[in-house]
């Protein structure tokens, strides 16, 4: 679970991300500090480091729909949420195509 000073550098990241600034670590210490947040020094730029690259809007579409089971940058935060159920279905899924695939030969686990 993300400390709230770890959420505090999630929160300004996407407050830069809103604003379409680009996230920098230098940007992500400037919230902090305008909002009197202490962080570990590497916590900013590791976040931005993470989130390079990263179409932060698209990822959070994808979360907020359910769609997506982003497992990259952000946050790990997310990750918990709904992380246990998405395993479980797709091992479901897997099960099924299995299944499929079985009955196509011809014969299955009881024939």
């Amino acid at each position: 679970m993300a400390s709230q000073r770890e959420l505090a550098v999630i929160y300004a990241a996407l407050i830069l991300q809103d604003e379409d600034v680009a996230i920098t670590g230098d940007k992500i210490q400037a919230i902090l500090t305008a909002a009197g947040v202490e962080v570990e020094p590497f916590w900013p730029g590791l976040y931005a480091k993470a989130l390079e690259g990263v179409d932060v809007k698209s990822l959070i579409s994808n979360l907020s729909s359910g769609v997506g089971s982003a497992g990259a940058a952000a946050p790990a935060a997310a990750a918990p949420a709904g992380g246990a159920a998405a395993p479980a279905a797709a091992e479901k899924k897997k099960e099924e195509v299995k299944e499929e695939s079985d009955d196509d030969m011809g014969f299955g686990l009881f024939d």
